[in-house]
């Protein structure tokens, strides 16, 4: 097997253990045992649970990369694709990043890097938003309610009737079009 895919089946285990069973069952052992490695496999990828969480952290940093890289180029433009992805597409991607949020929280397993990234993401998405429109306080209002709308979602707490959730994008996109800087 490729060091690859073994690095890979690591992260997919880590990821599994949060979202089911979440950040405190989090071992190197249950990690190792889930991914079907030995402790000395898994260490040879991760040397600590820092390092395993770090590796995750980058996972989605790179899955981040991609929607940057779609609400740049692609024909949707950055308001669509930012709210779009603002919204956890399964439960189980509300519990990974519910997961990750209490991980991050802690600070006791998690390197400084990864914290960074994490940072990054919603930086980056920042400004994407502010070099796409020409109004600031429209590109900090969308800003914040695409963050209020993934905390919300990630917290599980009560969410709209989703044709009101849909009328607020709707709204959001169409005042965004009005301010959107010519590509």
């Amino acid at each position: 097997m490729s060091t690859s895919n073994t690095r890979d089946r690591i992260l997919d285990s880590l990821q599994g253990i949060l979202v089911s069973v979440g950040y405190s069952a989090v071992t190197l052992d249950a990690v190792a045992r889930e991914a079907q490695v030995s402790k000395g496999g898994l260490l040879y990828h991760f040397p600590s649970k820092a390092a395993l969480m770090n590796g995750l952290v980058q996972r989605l940093v790179e899955l981040a990369e991609a929607e940057f890289e779609e609400a740049r180029e692609g024909d949707e433009g950055v308001v669509r694709v930012f709210l779009r992805t603002s919204l956890p597409q399964s439960p189980e991607e509300r519990e990974l990043y519910w997961a990750l949020i209490a991980a991050l929280r802690s600070h006791e397993e998690l390197e400084e890097e990864a914290v960074q990234h994490v940072q990054y993401l919603f930086a980056h998405w920042r400004e994407l938003l502010h070099e796409e429109l020409t109004d600031p306080v429209l590109a900090e209002i969308i800003l914040r309610a695409g963050d209020g709308l993934y905390m919300a979602a990630i917290a599980g707490l009560s969410q709209p009737d989703p044709e009101l959730t849909q009328k607020m994008i709707d709204r959001l996109v169409e005042e965004s079009d009005l301010v959107r800087r010519p590509r």
